[in-house]
């Protein structure tokens, strides 16, 4: 099997699993508990958060456990809302995010709240001059991807902190679920980023953990309340077993991080230069500095995108349409859209993305794979896909 789906899930690292499975058998105590066993629990549960803190290059105080990037993205949006309320009810946002941002969005907007989508040019990007043209003195919030999960931009979050620099009340978020282990720590170290998202799951950590950090003195609201753990910002037992296993999976990834990324994007490289010579072959996804080097977008045109994926499920290699969490929906790419991308090439779109446990033998079996299914297509719709 080869496996180009990481974006939408990686595979849990064995030492991470195994992290998992000894605290699950160890430390039962609830961390809230007054005995000794919680306590215990509770003690691992600080260790975490502050090595996931050292890691990040923040302050202990600053980092809150999630079950995951869509509870982070809810959290962090909602409770800004709710917050900053009285102080304005304009929130800005692209219109490339993903569903967690976006879909966040619309609820608001229901309750009373304004959003700006800005734009995107024909490449993906968003920009500063926009940015700058969408505020308002009622803007509470601009929320802002770090890497876009169908084509891989990066987004210019430099420029955009820039141009916030004059703006210190609103509240800057950045969903950074794709980025991590991407080679783009400047990115994340941002200093006018007060929010940043992030998703176990992505980095080889178990499903249904995540974290934030938040900035110190950027005030926000719950958006789960209860028993008033992890600072009574986040209420709910904490996930214990699967926030030590994202310590360790975080600790892993983010170690010898450029031999890694070098990896992916030699992958990446590999399948792009051969694919992108084919005559009915379009490409999204650039290998350059402005581009993520884990994801690769293209399409075949005449050919619908989930077609392609079974394809070479066929032939034993996942991959996806633009994204896991619409593709089953038979949703369109929502990016292409925005790109003005033509839906016939739209539609036909599909995503690959790589990690460092991937393989230029494996790439060199997809261009196998990817020249059979292409001519077999090209017999198929009658088109003449060849130069």
């Amino acid at each position: 099997m080869i496996y180009f789906d990481n974006s939408a899930t990686t595979k849990i690292d064995p030492a991470v699993l195994d992290t998992y499975v000894k605290v699950s058998q160890n430390f039962m105590g609830n961390p809230s508990s007054l005995h000794a066993v919680g306590q215990k629990a509770f003690d691992l549960l600080e260790q975490s958060r502050q090595q996931v803190a050292n890691l990040m290059h923040c302050q202990m105080d600053e980092i809150f456990f999630t079950s995951g990037g869509t509870e982070g993205d809810n959290w962090v949006i909602k409770g800004t809302a709710m917050e900053k309320a009285p102080f304005g009810k304009h929130i800005i946002t692209s219109q490339i995010e993903h569903g967690a941002v976006k879909n966040t969005m619309k609820q608001l907007e229901k309750l009373g709240f304004e959003v700006t989508y800005f734009p995107v040019n024909q490449e993906g990007f968003v920009s500063a001059k926009s940015l700058k043209a969408a505020i308002r003195p009622d803007t509470i919030l601009v929320s802002i991807m770090a890497v876009n999960n169908e084509i891989g931009a990066v987004q210019p979050i430099h420029e955009l902190a820039q141009v916030l620099e004059d703006y210190q009340t609103i509240h800057f978020h950045v969903d950074a679920v794709q980025a991590l282990g991407k080679g783009l720590d400047d990115l994340l170290q941002e200093p006018r980023v007060d929010f940043l998202t992030f998703s176990a799951h992505k980095f080889h950590g178990p499903r249904g953990v995540g974290f934030i950090y938040a900035k110190r003195h950027r005030l926000f609201q719950p958006l789960l309340t209860g028993g008033g753990q992890e600072r009574d910002m986040r209420s709910g037992t904490e996930n214990t077993p699967g926030i030590a296993a994202m310590a360790k999976a975080l600790r892993i990834e983010l170690t010898d991080e450029a031999d890694k990324v070098a990896r992916q994007a030699a992958v990446k490289r590999r399948i792009k230069e051969h694919i992108e010579q084919k005559a009915n072959v379009v490409v999204f996804s650039q290998d350059t500095p402005q581009f993520a080097p884990h994801i690769l977008c293209f399409s075949i045109p005449g050919v619908r995108g989930e077609t392609i994926v079974h394809a070479f499920e066929l032939k034993d290699i996942y991959i996806s349409t633009t994204s896991a969490c619409s593709s089953k929906k038979g949703a369109e790419s929502g990016t292409l859209k925005a790109m003005a991308v033509p839906n016939n090439i739209a539609e036909s779109a599909v995503r690959m993305s790589f990690d460092e446990k991937n393989t230029l033998a494996e790439a060199d079996a997809f261009i196998e794979a990817f020249d059979e299914v292409y001519d077999h297509f090209s017999k198929i719709y009658d088109q003449d896909f060849k130069k």
